[in-house]
This record gives C-alpha cells, sequence and structure tokens, in this order.
C-alpha cells in the first residue's frame, strides 16, 4: 500500500510525505489540514482510517467495495465522497475508470484509490499551483480534487467526440473491410459512452449537494470555485447526452447504408439474371425438335445468334442507363 501526506498550517504548506501515525497529534492545532492518500488499503489501514477520524462503518465498508456509484453521504462528524478519473485508450475508443473514495473531515480529507489508474501526482500539481487558496483548507483540498476529476471527464468526451466524427466519415466508405471497421468501432464507442454517463451524471447531483445550506463542507469564498465546477459538469453532461444521440444517427445510418448496399447489390443481380435469360430463352427456343423458320439451315443459327446480342445489348444499355449496373 502507498501513502502520501501533506499537512497545511495557517494556509501553507508545512510538511510532506509524514508517517500516517503522527496524524492525531498534527491534528492536534485547530490550524492544521491534513491531507492522507491511500492506494489499495487493506482492512487494517482501513480501520487505522476509521479510529483516527471517527468514520462510520457504512463508510469504510463503502470504501473498500469496488464499483460505487458516484455519490456523497453525510454522517455525523464527517461526509463520504465517491468519484472516477476517467482516461480514452489510444485507439480513441476504449474508456477506462478508476475509483476514488474520499472522507472529508473538518481538518482532513483522505482520499483511497482503488487502483493505480489514477494518477495523484496530477491533483497535487494543481493544489502548488494554487497557493493562495489553501488557506480555504479541506474545501481547498477538495476542490482541486474535484476540478481534476472532471478536466478528465471533459477530456474524455472530447476525445470520444472527435472518435465519432471519424466513424462518420467511415460510413459512407466502400468495402467489406471498412463496414467491419465501422461496426467494431462503433459498438467500442456506444459501450463507453454507456460507461461515461454512468460515471459523469450522478456527477451534477454530488457537487450540487456540496454547495447547499448546510454544514460547512466549503467556505463562502470558495463557492466561486465550486460554481466552476459545477458548470463544467452541466457541459460534460449534456456533451455526454448529445454524443448518444449522434451514437444512435450513426448506428441508424449505418443500417441504412447497408441496406441500400444490399439492394443496390440485388438491383445488379437482378439486372443480370434478366441479361442472361435472354440467351437462355433464345437457345432454348431454338432447341426445339419442332420445326421453326430456319429449322435445320445455318440461317438459324445466325439468326438465333444475332438475336442474343441485339436483346442482350438493347437490355445492357437499358439497366446501365437507369444506374441499374
Amino acid at each position: 500500500m502507498a501513502t502520501r501526506t501533506r499537512l497545511y498550517h495557517n494556509g501553507i504548506l508545512a510538511l510532506e510525505d509524514f508517517p500516517a501515525g503522527d496524524i492525531s497529534d498534527r491534528l492536534a492545532d485547530p490550524a492544521s489540514v491534513v491531507w492522507l492518500d491511500l492506494c489499495r488499503p487493506g482492512s487494517a489501514e482501513l480501520a487505522m482510517v476509521g479510529e483516527e477520524f471517527d468514520i462510520h462503518d457504512l463508510a469504510l465498508e463503502n470504501a473498500a467495495q469496488h464499483g460505487q456509484r458516484p455519490n456523497l453521504d453525510h454522517y455525523r462528524t464527517h461526509e463520504f465522497l465517491t468519484a472516477y478519473a476517467v482516461t480514452v485508450g489510444p485507439d480513441g475508443a476504449e474508456l477506462s475508470t478508476s475509483e476514488i473514495a474520499v472522507f472529508l473531515t473538518g481538518q482532513a480529507m483522505i482520499t483511497v484509490r482503488k487502483d493505480d489508474g489514477f494518477d495523484i501526482e496530477d491533483v497535487v500539481t494543481r493544489w502548488d499551483e494554487s497557493p493562495d487558496l489553501a488557506g480555504h483548507g479541506v474545501a481547498f483540498l477538495l476542490h482541486g480534487l474535484l476540478d481534476h476529476l472532471i478536466d478528465g471527464h471533459f477530456a474524455a468526451v472530447q476525445q470520444l467526440d472527435y472518435s465519432i466524427e471519424e466513424l462518420e466519415d467511415l460510413l459512407f466508405a466502400a468495402g467489406r473491410r471498412e463496414i467491419e471497421t465501422v461496426q467494431r468501432r462503433a459498438f467500442a464507442l456506444r459501450k463507453s459512452l454507456v460507461r461515461l454517463r454512468r460515471v459523469v451524471l450522478p456527477m451534477r447531483e454530488v457537487v450540487n449537494s456540496l454547495m447547499r445550506p448546510g454544514p460547512p463542507v466549503i467556505t463562502n469564498s470558495l463557492v466561486p470555485y465550486y460554481q466552476d465546477v459545477y458548470d463544467n459538469v452541466l457541459r460534460v453532461t449534456e456533451w455526454t447526452e448529445s454524443l448518444r444521440d449522434m451514437m444512435a444517427s450513426v448506428m441508424e445510418t449505418n443500417l441504412s447504408v447497408q441496406a441500400n448496399r444490399m439492394n443496390l447489390i440485388m438491383k445488379k443481380v437482378t439486372s443480370w439474371a434478366a441479361i442472361i435469360a435472354v440467351p437462355t430463352a433464345i437457345t432454348g427456343y431454338f432447341g426445339q425438335n419442332l420445326p421453326y423458320p430456319g429449322f435445320g439451315h445455318q440461317s438459324g443459327n445466325i439468326a438465333s445468334t444475332a438475336l442474343i446480342v441485339a436483346v442482350s445489348a438493347l437490355l445492357y444499355l437499358i439497366f446501365k442507363r437507369r444506374d441499374w449496373l
């Protein structure tokens, strides 16, 4: 288990990477704020956190489990938040998620990362870039984390949008290989959009709950910053919903293109069948054992051959003019 710690005193970074066992002593000073980060902790580490910060058993249980819905739970002494970081793979279609649980107390923020997919260093860098806000304590730490997560959601939905546009360009490409590529990519993008929607939509209620009147999770001075995060959440949510509509349109268009191509193939096959039917009918007629004009003479063979060529050529020209061939 990897552990990171930070101590802010009167809004100034005072200590970093100190032992987690010293947290109680550090928090004895009301002017101190602590951040503790745990990556893939075991039950013993979570139990220590629960003892140290008076965390409710249900919150600890949810932090230990995977696949929690993004949510904000209120307890007597703390808040418990679940959120996800998302990334889009190099192919532009595969979405990866990384779950993170957060405990919020008056003087501490504890982050529990359930895998290595979420790089906490990016959040630390964001904190270091805004030292003037560090005096707001836990609200400052939480804002940096949420801002980073929502920016990741925004980047992911933007990348998926580019991928859908590329898919639209492939829709009308001819060839069996392109058709299979469109179908596979459309399925992957649709799957990623469903996963992204499950992560993004609940975040609207999470951020909104943080801004509601009640226990002061955030200070009044940081309300505009959280409002900016909330606006970005709404933008990502609306963008995700519009991409779902685009994907539905792409799927319908793909089916229409497939149907049109099938109709074109059937039209060509039918036209060639009609042309082939002409010599079949003529040779069948001249192949009778009954006397007919030119029966038993070379003129009959010449007449039947000329008739086959003339009628077949006429049908070919007619079908070609009507774009059936």
